[in-house]
């Protein structure tokens, strides 16, 4: 599955977001239900999920590329490989002139872009997105939006991304599903109708159904209607 799975958390508990991630990232066996990756069940943390937070928690004492090759080297892949894909993923996301730099050199959007590059490396399956690019700012952010636009674009790699920015969901997400609380429970779950949009980010911000569908997932998170019956009058 080559998609973004967007949560839009305005109303949502922090410990079930939290719950969910564990869940997902197999940290935390669910009451009920399973988590199916390939059609296997997940039950516990592996390589086939890479997990991206809020912080980038990059080693502090190592190298930018010290820190994406740290899960190849524990996966015991040969020092030439290594190689290779470090330089690939650095050069991915844009910070091959920064390989030899230590964390602290960075701005916030290059560690972030350097947390990717370590989790992309490990080639998981899918990767977990805790609001990654909540600390960063506006255009910071933005740049960054793109950035993961574009490595999504080459990789493919599933993606669930948490976001409480409606706006960001809607840039990004192939898919966007609604949670609310008490109980915790998907109240809308669509397929992106901009996400084919063969456009810029500032384009896309400017046309009516932007709008429209920003009003309508607002409208549904805050519980003014029933969101199916909403987006067929938009759309």
């Amino acid at each position: 599955m080559s998609s973004f799975l967007f949560g839009c958390k305005f109303m949502l508990a922090n410990l079930l977001i939290y719950s969910l991630l564990n869940i997902l990232a197999g940290y935390q066996k669910p009451t009920a239900g399973e988590v199916m990756i390939n059609d296997k069940p997940h039950t516990r943390p592996s390589s086939d999920v890479g997990v991206v937070f809020q912080h980038h928690n990059l080693f502090p004492w190592m190298t930018i590329e010290k820190n994406v090759e740290f899960g190849l080297k524990m996966k015991s892949v040969p020092k030439s490989e290594r190689k290779k894909l470090v330089s690939y993923y650095l050069h991915l996301v844009g910070l091959e002139a920064s390989a030899k730099m230590l964390p602290y050199q960075l701005s916030g959007g290059m560690k972030q872009r350097a947390s990717i590059a370590r989790t992309l490396a490990a080639d998981p399956q899918a990767i977990l997105m805790d609001e990654p690019f909540s600390a960063l700012d506006a255009l910071t952010r933005e740049n960054m939006q793109i950035h993961l636009l574009d490595i999504w674009k080459k990789t493919k790699k599933c993606i669930i991304f948490i976001t409480h920015d409606v706006e960001e969901a809607i840039l990004l997400g192939k898919r966007i599903l609604v949670m609310n609380s008490q109980p915790g429970r998907i109240v809308v779950d669509l397929p992106n109708p901009l996400s084919k949009q063969n456009q810029s980010v500032d384009e896309i911000k400017h046309l009516k159904e932007f709008n429209d569908l920003r009003h309508y997932l607002i409208s549904a998170i805050r519980g003014h209607f029933k969101a199916k019956n909403a987006l067929n009058e938009i759309f």
